[in-house]
């Protein structure tokens, strides 16, 4: 049987932090208990330091009761993947299994292979257009690519990288690419493609969900040349399999600086606005913050009313607690590039997620501040 995350080896592991991480810190989503912080791996440079300072953090977040773990094959030119799938046998060998990690990347930008090759044009097209992988039209922006060729090349390099037999999460790496050179028309049909690629991964045992990670695409205005509808892109999903398809994940940024998951209502559904989360949750698609402290800017100099509603010790703290806690938000990730960036994060897995209430404070003071 192929190994992914289960909901029993995710409880398994919950039940590990029973006696310290506080109520609210394990969420249930699509038979799985992730953790409310995720550790992201987007951030540092392309090099053995890095890399091993990676595999030591993931190690010791695992340790500390974090089992989300994202990247994306394009980050620092696929060695983060590769930091992370040596993690995973350092866990293996302290006993944590494979069901109870959650493993997510993403697919859609162009990378070279460890390191930046002296003539890129020669190694993207003797890599990728010779075999007949993707064809220059199926480039957008000059760096990315949805066609269903590319995806197959991509997923099996990640599974690779990761050393794993399959993924939990697999998501389109910022589709909003490419409707700066295409109409929405046609992003939706190369969207159908894409999403009937990986609905067969599903069915080959590689990828068990899969989603869009994005950067602008559910921020804008829906006017907005790169503005996506969540509603048309499930929509796409069910057309292709049904209530049974596996587009059951979303993730964008969501943090003090960038609320508009939470307050913007831009997703129409007939003929009414709505915000992410609201629409999301009602589509059964778990939503996953990410640039919790906006690349550390959210470390430090917060508004006072955000200390006033959370509590805490410091900034960061605070930043984390927001986009943890947000409704309708199941995980937040942070980059956590080293063991110390661990052990100060992991003090939240102790904090109990901010309520409703604390939110609803927050959102008070700052109108009348």
């Amino acid at each position: 049987m192929t190994k992914s995350a289960t909901k029993e080896g995710t409880r398994r592991y919950a039940q590990r932090f029973a006696a310290r991480a506080a109520s609210g810190h394990f969420r249930e989503a699509q038979r799985m208990l992730l953790s409310s912080l995720g550790l992201g791996t987007y951030l540092g440079q392309p090099d053995k330091m890095t890399d091993e300072a990676y595999t030591a953090a993931v190690v010791a977040a695992a340790e500390s009761g974090i089992n989300l773990f994202d990247s994306a094959i394009n980050y620092r030119f696929q060695r983060s993947e590769r930091s992370i799938g040596a993690a995973l046998e350092q866990l293996a060998a302290k006993g944590f299994s494979r069901e109870e990690l959650v493993l997510a990347t993403k697919g859609g930008y162009l990378t070279p292979d460890g390191s930046m090759p002296a003539d890129a044009n020669e190694y993207f097209f003797r890599e990728y257009i010779q075999p007949g992988i993707f064809t220059a039209k199926d480039l957008a922006a000059g760096s990315h690519c949805m066609a269903p060729k590319f995806l197959k090349d991509q997923l099996g390099r990640s599974l690779k990288n990761l050393r794993v037999e399959c993924l939990d999460v697999y998501y389109l790496h910022n589709p909003e690419t490419q409707l700066s050179e295409i109409a929405k028309p046609e992003f939706l049909d190369r969207l159908r493609t894409a999403f009937e690629f990986l609905e067969s991964a599903v069915a080959a045992g590689e990828i068990r969900y899969y989603g869009v990670a994005t950067w602008n695409g559910f921020r804008r205005d829906p006017r907005a040349e790169d503005a996506m509808q969540l509603a048309d892109i499930a929509q796409t999903a069910q057309e292709i399999a049904g209530g049974m398809h596996h587009f059951r994940f979303v993730q964008l940024p969501f943090n003090l600086g960038m609320p508009e998951a939470l307050t913007l209502g831009n997703q129409i559904l007939r003929e009414r606005g709505r915000t992410l989360v609201e629409l999301a949750g009602d589509l059964d698609i778990t939503v996953i913050a990410s640039a919790s402290l906006l690349q550390g800017q959210l470390a430090r100099n917060l508004p006072e009313v955000v200390a006033e509603a959370f509590g805490l010790e410091n900034a960061a703290e605070r930043a984390l607690q927001f986009a943890r806690s947000a409704p309708g938000i199941t995980a937040a990730l942070v980059g956590m590039s080293r063991v110390e960036h661990v052990k100060a994060n992991a003090r939240m897995v102790n904090v109990a997620p901010a309520t409703v209430e604390d939110f609803g404070k927050l959102f008070a003071r700052g109108e009348s501040a």
